[in-house]
Order: C-alpha cells, then structure tokens, then sequence
C-alpha cells in the first residue's frame, strides 16, 4: 500500500505539478502582457480562455492575431448575409454601406492572415523587417474597421447597431494585437535577441 502511495506521489510531482505551474506561468504572462493593453479586460478574457499554447510574447502576440482575425471573419460572414438580404433587414443604403464595409474586412482578413503567417515565421536576420510588415499590416487592418464603419455615418437602423457592435468588437481586439506585437518587437530589441 505504502508502494502505491509512494507511485502516485511521483507521479503527481512529476506530471500535475509542472502543467500546473506552466498554466500559472502562462496565466502570469498574460496578465502582465495584457495590463497595459488597450483594452485590458478583453486581453484577459479572450487570450486567457484561447485554447493555444502561450508561453512566449511571441506565442501570445499570435493568439491575439488569430482572436482578431476569427472575429474580422465572423463580422464578414454577418456583413455578407447583410448585403445578401439574408433576413437580416436593412435598407437599400445600409445595404450599400454593408457591401462597402465587406471589402474593408476582406482587406482587414488578407491583413491579418499576413500578419498570423509572418509572426509564425520570424527569423532572426529579418525579424525587425518582419516585426514592421505585421505592425504595418495590423495598423491598416485597424484603419479598414474605423473605414467600415465610418460608412454607415448617416444611417439609422438595427443593421447599423449591430455593425458597429461587431465592429468595435473586431477593432478592440484587433488594438490588443497591435499592442502585443509591438511589445514583442520593444522586448526584443530591449534584450537584443531576436525570436
């Protein structure tokens, strides 16, 4: 009996403790990461529950990237459905700022998979050239969110609330991103080590 107690002490020290202290480190490393963000709450909450491994900077500023860019393509699907009259209602101008926003969030898409497939592929010899594609790209993504909505100024209707609702919400978490991959690029040429 004392052989199985024993066994299963070693076995607990050896593998539940070590995933237990790399989820606190990796929670650790959010709520640092995330204290400083744009939006703080929503670092927290969507990287914290996003099911990827995030031990680095590196490993969180592309979470973040991919949070952005499944919410860019979900207000997409919802915009296209929009200008589709696909029961979404909407008036024939909403419909004409819902098509316009569509090609917004289609660059925003492009964007951000740019970004995402940069990011996986950082090399040391063009990390800063690299670092600058995914700010440069992220920033446009942003600026294509407030375009998208800027288009619905005039207009009145639940189309326009619900926009502007999925809109904020892509360009929140689309901020944090830029905010983690520009404290990825400031962290490493702090230390002088490339990723």
């Amino acid at each position: 009996m004392a052989l199985n107690s024993s066994l299963f002490a070693v076995v607990f020290a050896f593998v539940l403790v070590p995933a237990t202290i790399s989820s606190a480190m990796a929670g650790d490393l959010i709520r640092s990461s995330c204290m400083h963000a744009s939006f703080p709450n929503i670092c927290l909450r969507t990287l914290s529950s996003y099911s990827g491994p995030a031990k680095t900077p590196r490993d969180l500023a592309q979470a973040a990237v991919k949070v952005s860019l499944a919410r860019a393509r979900r207000a997409s699907a919802y915009l296209k459905g929009v200008v589709a009259g696909e029961g979404k209602g909407g008036s024939k101008r909403e419909r004409a700022a819902a098509s316009d926003c569509v090609e917004q969030i289609s660059d925003s898409v492009e964007e951000l998979s740019n970004t995402l497939t940069e990011l996986k592929h950082l090399r040391p010899g063009t990390f800063r050239w690299q670092m600058s594609n995914a700010e440069t790209w992220v920033s446009a993504a942003l600026t294509n969110d407030d375009t998208c909505l800027e288009g619905f100024k005039g207009v009145d209707g639940k189309v326009k609330a619900d926009v502007k609702r999925k809109m904020t919400n892509v360009a929140r978490v689309t901020s944090n991103a830029l905010y983690l991959i520009n404290r990825l690029d400031s962290t490493s040429g702090r230390t002088g080590m490339d990723p």
